[in-house]
Protein backbone atom coordinates (compact mmCIF):
# COMPACT_ATOMS: atom_id res chain seq x y z
CA UNK A 1 0.00 0.00 0.00
CA UNK A 2 1.38 3.40 -0.98
CA UNK A 3 0.41 6.93 0.06
CA UNK A 4 2.24 9.71 -1.71
CA UNK A 5 1.39 12.52 0.73
CA UNK A 6 -0.70 12.80 3.89
CA UNK A 7 -1.57 16.41 2.94
CA UNK A 8 -1.17 17.63 6.50
CA UNK A 9 -3.31 14.87 7.98
CA UNK A 10 -2.41 11.89 10.16
CA UNK A 11 -2.69 8.14 10.17
CA UNK A 12 -4.06 6.62 13.37
CA UNK A 13 -3.43 3.10 14.65
CA UNK A 14 -5.28 1.23 17.40
CA UNK A 15 -5.78 -2.40 18.37
CA UNK A 16 -6.99 -4.79 21.04
CA UNK A 17 -10.28 -3.21 22.05
CA UNK A 18 -11.48 -6.73 23.01
CA UNK A 19 -15.10 -5.67 22.89
CA UNK A 20 -17.37 -8.20 24.53
CA UNK A 21 -15.35 -8.86 27.69
CA UNK A 22 -15.50 -9.15 30.60
CA UNK A 23 -19.26 -8.51 30.42
CA UNK A 24 -21.80 -6.41 28.54
CA UNK A 25 -21.85 -3.52 31.02
CA UNK A 26 -18.11 -2.90 31.02
CA UNK A 27 -17.70 -3.64 27.33
CA UNK A 28 -20.25 -1.01 26.32
CA UNK A 29 -18.53 1.60 28.51
CA UNK A 30 -15.31 0.82 26.64
CA UNK A 31 -17.14 0.92 23.30
CA UNK A 32 -18.47 4.41 24.05
CA UNK A 33 -14.94 5.51 25.01
CA UNK A 34 -13.65 4.25 21.66
CA UNK A 35 -16.42 6.14 19.85
CA UNK A 36 -15.40 9.31 21.69
CA UNK A 37 -11.79 8.75 20.61
CA UNK A 38 -12.84 8.27 16.98
CA UNK A 39 -14.78 11.52 17.16
CA UNK A 40 -11.70 13.39 18.37
CA UNK A 41 -9.50 12.18 15.51
CA UNK A 42 -11.90 12.33 12.56
CA UNK A 43 -11.15 15.99 11.79
CA UNK A 44 -7.52 15.28 10.82
CA UNK A 45 -7.51 11.54 10.08
CA UNK A 46 -6.10 10.65 6.71
CA UNK A 47 -6.84 6.99 7.49
CA UNK A 48 -7.42 4.68 10.45
CA UNK A 49 -5.78 1.29 10.86
CA UNK A 50 -7.38 -1.14 13.31
CA UNK A 51 -4.82 -3.82 14.06
CA UNK A 52 -6.82 -6.76 15.34
CA UNK A 53 -8.63 -8.13 18.39
CA UNK A 54 -11.13 -5.32 18.06
CA UNK A 55 -13.68 -7.92 19.15
CA UNK A 56 -12.90 -10.57 21.72
CA UNK A 57 -14.71 -13.00 19.44
CA UNK A 58 -16.20 -12.70 15.98
CA UNK A 59 -17.59 -15.27 13.58
CA UNK A 60 -19.64 -14.52 10.50
CA UNK A 61 -22.22 -17.11 9.63
CA UNK A 62 -23.75 -16.77 6.17
CA UNK A 63 -26.68 -14.72 7.46
CA UNK A 64 -25.63 -13.96 11.05
CA UNK A 65 -23.01 -11.84 12.81
CA UNK A 66 -22.41 -11.53 16.57
CA UNK A 67 -24.99 -9.48 18.45
CA UNK A 68 -23.93 -6.05 19.73
CA UNK A 69 -21.22 -3.51 18.83
CA UNK A 70 -23.75 -1.42 16.93
CA UNK A 71 -22.24 1.87 18.12
CA UNK A 72 -18.80 1.00 16.80
CA UNK A 73 -20.15 -0.42 13.55
CA UNK A 74 -22.25 2.71 13.03
CA UNK A 75 -19.31 5.00 13.72
CA UNK A 76 -17.06 3.09 11.31
CA UNK A 77 -19.78 3.33 8.65
CA UNK A 78 -20.08 7.08 9.28
CA UNK A 79 -16.32 7.64 8.95
CA UNK A 80 -16.04 5.42 5.91
CA UNK A 81 -18.97 7.18 4.23
CA UNK A 82 -17.26 10.50 4.98
CA UNK A 83 -14.28 9.36 2.92
CA UNK A 84 -11.86 8.34 5.68
CA UNK A 85 -10.23 5.03 4.71
CA UNK A 86 -10.43 2.39 7.45
CA UNK A 87 -8.23 -0.69 7.22
CA UNK A 88 -8.90 -3.70 9.44
CA UNK A 89 -6.41 -6.41 10.38
CA UNK A 90 -7.68 -9.60 11.93
CA UNK A 91 -6.22 -10.70 15.25
CA UNK A 92 -6.20 -14.05 16.98
CA UNK A 93 -9.58 -13.27 18.60
CA UNK A 94 -11.38 -12.03 15.48
CA UNK A 95 -9.70 -13.98 12.68
CA UNK A 96 -13.07 -15.36 11.51
CA UNK A 97 -14.06 -12.17 9.71
CA UNK A 98 -15.01 -12.60 6.08
CA UNK A 99 -17.01 -10.26 3.83
CA UNK A 100 -19.29 -8.32 6.20
CA UNK A 101 -16.92 -5.38 6.79
CA UNK A 102 -15.90 -5.02 3.11
CA UNK A 103 -19.51 -5.18 1.88
CA UNK A 104 -21.30 -3.18 4.56
CA UNK A 105 -18.65 -0.70 5.68
CA UNK A 106 -16.25 -0.57 2.72
CA UNK A 107 -13.51 -1.64 5.16
CA UNK A 108 -10.95 -4.04 3.68
CA UNK A 109 -9.67 -6.97 5.74
CA UNK A 110 -6.00 -7.95 5.99
CA UNK A 111 -4.72 -11.12 7.61
CA UNK A 112 -0.95 -10.73 7.31
CA UNK A 113 1.47 -7.87 7.99
CA UNK A 114 1.35 -5.12 5.38
CA UNK A 115 4.05 -2.87 3.98
CA UNK A 116 2.83 0.74 4.01
CA UNK A 117 4.86 3.30 2.07
CA UNK A 118 4.26 6.94 2.92
CA UNK A 119 6.47 9.22 0.85
CA UNK A 120 9.97 7.90 1.42
CA UNK A 121 9.16 6.09 4.65
CA UNK A 122 8.34 2.41 5.04
CA UNK A 123 6.14 0.93 7.78
CA UNK A 124 5.32 -2.70 8.54
CA UNK A 125 1.87 -3.01 10.10
CA UNK A 126 -0.06 -5.99 11.49
CA UNK A 127 -1.64 -7.57 14.53
CA UNK A 128 1.49 -9.47 15.52
CA UNK A 129 0.28 -12.90 16.61
CA UNK A 130 2.34 -15.85 15.41
CA UNK A 131 5.36 -13.73 14.48
CA UNK A 132 8.88 -14.11 15.77
CA UNK A 133 10.50 -17.10 17.46
CA UNK A 134 8.84 -19.70 19.69
CA UNK A 135 5.14 -20.25 20.46
CA UNK A 136 5.05 -23.30 18.21
CA UNK A 137 1.81 -24.68 19.63
CA UNK A 138 -0.07 -21.42 19.05
CA UNK A 139 1.25 -21.20 15.48
CA UNK A 140 -0.13 -24.70 14.86
CA UNK A 141 -3.50 -23.72 16.35
CA UNK A 142 -3.60 -20.57 14.25
CA UNK A 143 -3.09 -22.53 11.05
CA UNK A 144 -5.89 -24.89 12.07
CA UNK A 145 -8.34 -22.12 13.02
CA UNK A 146 -7.54 -20.27 9.80
CA UNK A 147 -8.22 -23.35 7.68
CA UNK A 148 -11.33 -23.67 5.54
CA UNK A 149 -12.03 -27.04 7.20
CA UNK A 150 -12.19 -25.55 10.70
CA UNK A 151 -14.33 -22.64 9.53
CA UNK A 152 -16.72 -24.97 7.68
CA UNK A 153 -17.09 -27.19 10.75
CA UNK A 154 -17.79 -24.27 13.08
CA UNK A 155 -20.34 -22.86 10.63
CA UNK A 156 -22.30 -26.10 10.97
CA UNK A 157 -22.92 -25.32 14.65
CA UNK A 158 -26.09 -23.35 15.36
CA UNK A 159 -25.19 -19.70 16.15
CA UNK A 160 -26.73 -19.88 19.63
CA UNK A 161 -24.45 -22.77 20.58
CA UNK A 162 -21.43 -21.66 18.58
CA UNK A 163 -21.34 -18.17 20.02
CA UNK A 164 -22.00 -19.50 23.54
CA UNK A 165 -18.98 -21.81 23.22
CA UNK A 166 -16.84 -18.96 21.90
CA UNK A 167 -17.82 -16.55 24.66
CA UNK A 168 -17.16 -19.19 27.33
CA UNK A 169 -13.69 -19.66 25.85
CA UNK A 170 -13.10 -15.89 25.75
CA UNK A 171 -13.96 -15.47 29.42
CA UNK A 172 -10.92 -17.59 30.30
CA UNK A 173 -8.46 -15.23 28.63
CA UNK A 174 -6.22 -12.94 30.65
CA UNK A 175 -7.65 -9.77 29.13
CA UNK A 176 -11.19 -10.93 29.97
CA UNK A 177 -10.19 -11.09 33.62
CA UNK A 178 -8.92 -7.49 33.52
CA UNK A 179 -5.33 -8.53 34.14
CA UNK A 180 -2.48 -6.61 32.58
CA UNK A 181 0.02 -8.45 30.47
CA UNK A 182 3.38 -9.40 31.97
CA UNK A 183 5.77 -6.53 32.44
CA UNK A 184 8.51 -5.60 30.01
CA UNK A 185 11.56 -7.77 30.63
CA UNK A 186 13.97 -6.35 28.07
CA UNK A 187 14.11 -6.33 24.30
CA UNK A 188 15.37 -9.89 24.03
CA UNK A 189 12.25 -11.04 25.85
CA UNK A 190 9.96 -9.39 23.30
CA UNK A 191 9.16 -11.79 20.45
CA UNK A 192 7.82 -9.02 18.23
CA UNK A 193 10.92 -6.92 18.75
CA UNK A 194 12.97 -9.97 17.75
CA UNK A 195 10.82 -10.34 14.63
CA UNK A 196 11.44 -6.68 13.75
CA UNK A 197 15.17 -7.03 14.37
CA UNK A 198 15.43 -10.06 12.10
CA UNK A 199 13.33 -8.48 9.35
CA UNK A 200 15.33 -5.28 9.57
CA UNK A 201 18.47 -7.26 8.75
CA UNK A 202 17.00 -8.13 5.34
CA UNK A 203 15.37 -4.79 4.46
CA UNK A 204 15.06 -1.44 6.20
CA UNK A 205 11.74 -0.19 7.55
CA UNK A 206 11.38 3.05 9.46
CA UNK A 207 8.61 1.81 11.76
CA UNK A 208 7.05 -1.48 12.82
CA UNK A 209 3.56 -1.07 14.29
CA UNK A 210 1.83 -4.03 15.95
CA UNK A 211 -0.80 -4.92 18.52
CA UNK A 212 -1.33 -8.26 20.30
CA UNK A 213 1.27 -7.75 23.02
CA UNK A 214 -1.12 -5.69 25.23
CA UNK A 215 1.75 -3.56 26.50
CA UNK A 216 2.38 -0.04 25.11
CA UNK A 217 5.97 -0.08 23.87
CA UNK A 218 8.29 2.12 21.84
CA UNK A 219 11.61 0.36 21.27
CA UNK A 220 14.49 1.12 18.95
CA UNK A 221 15.25 -1.70 16.53
CA UNK A 222 18.40 0.13 15.47
CA UNK A 223 19.46 3.75 15.07
CA UNK A 224 17.02 4.38 12.22
CA UNK A 225 14.16 1.97 12.93
CA UNK A 226 11.55 1.78 15.71
CA UNK A 227 9.07 -0.85 16.93
CA UNK A 228 5.79 0.37 18.44
CA UNK A 229 3.26 -1.82 20.21
CA UNK A 230 -0.15 -0.24 20.60
CA UNK A 231 -1.12 -1.72 23.97
CA UNK A 232 -4.84 -2.32 24.60
CA UNK A 233 -8.04 -0.55 25.65
CA UNK A 234 -9.09 -2.57 28.69
CA UNK A 235 -6.33 -1.07 30.84
CA UNK A 236 -4.37 1.50 28.80
CA UNK A 237 -6.49 3.28 26.12
CA UNK A 238 -3.41 3.73 23.96
CA UNK A 239 -3.08 4.36 20.25
CA UNK A 240 -0.46 5.66 17.80
CA UNK A 241 -0.41 8.75 15.62
CA UNK A 242 1.72 9.07 12.46
CA UNK A 243 2.26 12.45 10.78
CA UNK A 244 4.41 11.27 7.89
CA UNK A 245 7.62 11.69 9.85
CA UNK A 246 7.25 10.00 13.23
CA UNK A 247 4.96 7.55 15.03
CA UNK A 248 3.97 8.60 18.55
CA UNK A 249 2.24 6.44 21.13
CA UNK A 250 -0.52 8.35 22.93
CA UNK A 251 -3.18 7.78 25.59
CA UNK A 252 -6.81 8.77 25.20
CA UNK A 253 -8.21 10.37 28.32
CA UNK A 254 -11.96 10.95 28.28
Amino acid sequence: MEIADLQGKKIYFASDFHLGVPDYERSIIREKRIIAWLDTIKHDAHSIFLLGDIFDFWFEYKYTIPKGYIRLLGKLAELSDAGIPIIFFTGNHDMWMFDYFPKELNVPIYREPLLLKVGQQRLIIGHGDGLGPGDTFYKFLKRFFASKTCQWLFARIHPNLGLAIAHAWSRKSRIANLKKEEKFHGEEGEFLWQYCRDLEKTQHHDFYVFGHRHLPLTLKVNDISTYINLGEWVNFNTYAEYDGTKVELKTFNL
